[in-house]
């Protein structure tokens, strides 16, 4: 066989086992939703508890987003690739097999700083491995199973779940994750970044994962130990202070972890706030649907799977059609309808009961769709955009970062609303509606701000014209 033809057979192959893994990593992000209230049953767990098995994962990301991209352009992205897999398949291996609820949320925990490794390294080996004649379509199809995962995750939860079990969940990513390994050996070639930092930021990425479960703690646990406690007053007030400790180390180390200096470009700092919002609705709104089509409206897990579709694959129709619009009209009118669409769904879900009509429940999570499908992509690229390429990666990182950060805020927050305003008794539906109204006025106000931003930006731009004419 010709030499070309071999390398080329090498790197579609490798691409199909880079591919799976990522794939592995975004389908966790959504399959483990649809399966919640099954482990509750069988874990005895309450909804406080069964909120952390979704956030230590979203917390983990969030983490070590930033940390293993550094990483990875230090060590090799190669090595991290191959690190995260092992990983990633002993963390599903374990939470599988968890014996309760305490154990699953700490397999939860190395999920996520796997699936880190697995985000950060994928699309930058593969853009490193193709030529320019094809790396556009290989990374299109690296992007395609990363929206398929995150569109097929409800509906493949609600079917293993309801056919094999809730652990089904977790134990079918190992030999996944294990084919995935095996086309990767030997046909993955070793890359770093071309300005790779020749120091990491151990103190950054330390006060950062101290930081945040400290802060999640606070926020989810306030209620049950009491707002004004000491125990909630410590843990808020020591995640307020390595906050500030972690900022005044990002502004004086030679290669931050995350470069402060962004934060400064109101068009970047806009993006990012669209970013964190959405991220903050969308994962606040996915623990709860299920809890209220499973206790509310009866439906069992492959039902609930099937009528979460809606979101997901409205959103990956949605995607390519805003991004199109996007390159004609600017990245801000795309994400001033996202976030209207998500303030209709929100109102609309917070009317929900027991007795809505289905038509009614499948046309809010569309709306909820198609707002996420208007903002992930646009806010990403407004992100890059306002910055010179060589900060790109690190833009990119920064985004993401809050991205990940608002998904676990959000997903705390909400559930500490949930909490409060049902109440001893239990009742579901007052803090089903409240955690919606916290949404809808998250998405309100991020709606106001771009829309002021919006405004400002025309009118520089007619009184620059008025001036030039």
């Amino acid at each position: 066989m010709h030499r070309n033809s071999i390398d080329r057979r090498r790197r579609w192959l490798a691409l199909a086992g880079i591919a799976i893994a990522s794939f592995l990593g975004c389908i966790d992000f959504t399959i483990v939703n649809t399966a919640i209230p099954a482990i509750q049953h069988e874990l005895g767990a309450g909804v406080e508890q069964a909120q952390w098995i979704v956030t230590v994962f979203v917390m983990a990301l969030s983490a070590c987003m930033v940390a293993a991209g550094r990483l990875a352009d230090l060590l090799g992205r190669r090595r991290l690739l191959y690190a995260g897999m092992l990983v990633f398949g002993a963390a599903s291996l374990g939470a599988g097999l968890a014996a309760s609820i305490a154990s699953l949320v700490a397999w939860r925990l190395v999920q996520g700083i796997a699936c880190a490794a697995l985000y950060t390294t994928s699309a930058a080996i593969v853009a490193q491995a193709f030529p320019d004649g094809e790396r556009g379509r290989a990374l299109g199809l690296l992007f395609a199973a990363n929206g398929l995962g995150l569109a097929i995750g409800p509906v493949a939860g609600g079917l293993l779940v309801a056919s094999l079990g809730w652990r089904a969940v977790f134990l079918l990513n190992v030999p996944l994750i294990a084919a995935a390994f095996a086309l990767c050996l030997g046909r993955v070639a070793e890359s770093r970044g071309e300005t790779a930092p020749r120091r990491f930021d151990v103190a950054g990425l330390l006060l950062l994962a101290t930081a945040l479960p400290c802060l999640l703690l606070a926020i989810g646990q306030g209620d049950h130990w009491g707002w004004t406690s000491a125990a909630t007053a410590g843990t808020g007030g020591a995640a307020l202070a390595l906050l500030l400790v972690f900022v005044w180390v990002e502004r004086k180390v030679a290669a931050p972890l995350l470069d402060m200096g962004l934060f400064v470009n109101g068009r970047f700092l806009l993006a990012s706030l669209a970013n964190f919002s959405l991220a903050f609705f969308y994962c606040a709104a996915f623990f709860l649907l299920p809890l209220y089509l499973g206790e509310v409206r009866g439906q069992g897990s492959s039902q609930v799977g099937w009528l979460l579709l809606p979101i997901t694959a409205v959103m990956a129709a949605v995607s390519p059609l805003a991004g199109r619009v996007a390159d004609r009209v600017g990245t801000a009118p795309v994400l001033v309808a996202g976030f209207a669409f998500l303030a209709v769904s929100a109102a609309w879900q917070s009317a929900f009961g027991a007795a809505t009509a289905w038509v009614q429940v499948v046309a809010a999570l569309a709306c909820m769709g198609i707002g996420w499908g208007c903002i992930l992509g646009p806010a990403t690229v407004a992100a890059l955009a306002c910055v010179p390429p060589q900060l790109a990666s690190v833009a990119m990182g920064a985004s993401w970062t809050l991205h990940n950060v608002g998904a676990a805020l959000g997903l705390t927050i909400a559930t500490a609303v949930f909490q409060a305003a049902s109440g001893a008794g239990g009742r579901f539906m007052a803090g089903f509606q409240a955690a919606l109204w916290l949404l809808l006025a998250l998405s309100l106000l991020t709606l106001a701000v771009l829309l002021g931003a919006l405004w400002q930006a025309r009118g520089a731009r007619a009184q620059a014209a008025g001036q030039a004419g």
